[in-house]
This record gives C-alpha cells, sequence and structure tokens, in this order.
C-alpha cells in the first residue's frame, strides 16, 4: 500500500502543476475545475509501476503517465456529456457547470494537452509511444460506440459486451503498462505480457464495476446503488440473467425494467438475479480474467520481487468495495 500512496501523491503534484493558460478562461477554467475533482489516478500510476518493474526510475516515465490520466480525463468530459450526466464524483459534470459547447471544446484541448505531454519523452521512443497510443485512441472510441449501440439493441451476447468493456476500459490500462514498458527499453515479449496483464485486469475490474453496482454497500459506495438497473443498462449481471432465465424468470425481468417506483425495481431485480444466481456467475468470470492477468505478470522476465508491486495493486482492485 505504501508504493501506491506513494504514487498517488507523486501523480496528484504533477496534475496540480498542469500548465493551463489564463485565458480564454471558458477553455482553461473547466480543466482546472475538472482536476479538482480527483479520482483513483489508477492509469497513470500503472506506467509508473510498469517503468519501474523493468528497471528505469519513475520520474523517467511521468510525461507518459501524465498522457494517459489527461487522454482518460479527455474521454471522461465526452462520456458525460454522451451520457448526460449531472453529476461527476458527486460535483456538477462540465456540461452542467458551463455549458456542452464549452465542455466539447475544453475536452477536445485536452486531447491535444495528453500529445503534448507524451512528446516530452525521448524522442527515440516516440513512434512507439505514439503508434500504442493511436491504436489505443482509436479502440476506445470504437467500444465506446459499441456500448452506445448495445442501448437500442435486444440481443447483445456475452461475448460482445466482453468486447466492449475490452475497448472502452481494459486496452487504455493495457496501454498505460505499456508506455512504461516502452520508455524502460524492455523486451517486446515482456512489453506483450505487461500489455496483457493490463487488459484482463481491465476486464476483472469492469465486471467488478458491474457486481459493485448493484451489490455494493450503500454506505461506501459514494453513489446510489442500482444506478445500472435504474437506467436498464445491459450490464454483464443482466445478460447472465437473460441467458440463465427460465421463460417465467425472462417475463418477470422485462416486466421489471418497466417498474416506476426506484428501490421497489433494484430490489426486486437483486432478488431475482440471487434467485438465478448471477452474482456467482459474474463473479467466476472476473476470477478468470485475473488469472489470466496473474498468469502473464508471472512470465514476464524480471526478477519476482520487482513484481510484487504490480502484484498488490491487482489485489487491490480485485477486492475493493468501492
Amino acid at each position: 500500500m505504501h508504493a501506491i500512496e506513494e504514487q498517488t501523491a507523486l501523480l496528484e503534484a504533477q496534475l496540480a502543476n498542469l500548465d493551463f493558460p489564463q485565458t480564454p478562461s471558458n477553455l482553461y477554467d473547466p480543466l482546472r475545475y475538472f482536476f479538482t475533482l480527483g479520482g483513483k489516478r489508477m492509469r497513470p500510476m500503472l506506467t509508473l509501476m510498469s517503468a519501474e518493474l523493468f528497471g528505469l526510475p519513475k520520474q523517467k516515465a511521468l510525461s507518459a503517465a501524465l498522457a494517459v490520466e489527461i487522454f482518460h480525463n479527455f474521454s471522461l468530459i465526452h462520456d458525460d456529456i454522451m451520457d448526460e450526466a449531472p453529476l461527476r464524483r458527486k460535483q456538477a459534470t462540465l456540461h452542467e457547470k458551463w455549458n456542452q459547447s464549452v465542455a466539447i471544446l475544453s475536452g477536445d484541448v485536452l486531447l491535444v494537452k495528453a500529445y503534448q505531454e507524451l512528446c516530452k519523452q525521448d524522442s527515440r521512443h516516440l513512434p512507439e509511444l505514439l503508434q500504442v497510443f493511436n491504436k489505443t485512441a482509436v479502440e476506445v472510441c470504437e467500444g465506446q460506440q459499441m456500448d452506445m449501440d448495445f442501448e437500442t439493441r435486444t440481443n447483445v451476447s456475452i461475448d460482445e459486451y466482453i468486447e466492449m468493456i475490452r475497448l472502452k476500459t481494459s486496452v487504455l490500462l493495457g496501454c498505460a503498462l505499456e508506455l512504461g514498458a516502452i520508455v524502460a527499453d524492455t523486451t517486446s515479449a515482456n512489453k506483450a505480457l505487461i500489455y496483457e496483464f493490463g487488459q484482463h485486469i481491465g476486464i476483472a475490474f469492469q465486471i467488478q464495476d458491474d457486481i459493485l453496482d448493484l451489490y455494493a454497500d450503500p454506505m461506501k459506495f459514494g453513489k446510489q446503488v442500482g444506478g445500472d438497473v435504474l437506467a436498464n443498462k445491459k450490464t454483464l449481471l443482466v445478460l447472465k440473467a437473460i441467458e440463465l432465465a427460465s421463460p417465467a424468470e425472462l417475463s418477470l425481468f422485462h416486466s421489471l425494467q418497466n417498474e416506476s417506483v426506484p428501490q421497489q425495481k433494484i430490489d426486486a431485480t437483486r432478488a431475482l438475479f440471487d434467485q438465478l444466481g448471477v452474482r456467482e456467475a459474474a463473479r467466476e468470470m472476473m476470477d478468470s480474467h485475473y488469472k489470466i492477468a496473474l498468469r502473464a505478470l508471472e512470465q514476464i522476465q524480471v526478477e519476482v520481487t520487482q513484481k510484487l508491486a504490480l502484484k498488490n495493486l491487482a489485489e487491490v482492485l480485485f477486492n475493493r468495495e468501492v
């Protein structure tokens, strides 16, 4: 835990010192505001840990780490607009606090800022860094589009859902780790393995999110438990329920989607999922991806002791309650 806290403190200090101009204020004030909202800083932390895993001091990977976090925040700003979300970490989203046009433009300039940070790394690494970063940026957009398409589809498969979360969430974790590996000049085999570790940790992380949304302790969760149920989102829990349900149970599930009393909808859906064993089935899938990630980490050709920080972080993510 000490390593995680140290990495977080370093990243928060760097993000607090991002050099946003004073004018135009309606372009840059929203970005200053957005970075005060905080966050887990998990992605840039992975970049720093990856660099250290392969023997590079974390300070020499800071620009790559910041690029990952800046890109992530750019994607959050635009996701909030598309989702019409009023709150981000219990505070007003940019499009609510300012307006949609300001949020779009501020997000756009943040994407450029991500590239500016990435280009501060050693020029000999830039072609490979940009290739990985650009591929990831496209994949994140593909994942977001798939997620939006699923809203109007009635026949989403579990395999399609896993591919969507791989693209929307997991590839950025893999990218964050691979960037650290690139600047540390490790082998191609190690780069592929650290990417695989991040990708499968990311899938497990998102499945955990789906489970926590309905089953988290309300006192710890920080937002309404059952929000995905109220929004009729096609999470892994929902897709598993559809797969496991009898015709009568499936009819009940569809009727619950039209329930108008929020807490009744959440409670009845949770009861149905409990009856079907949905949470256990989802946890089995999460555990499977977690084990794949750990196997990839084990195969990386460095001393076992150097892997402890990443292994500990993976355990924290796997056992989290929020």
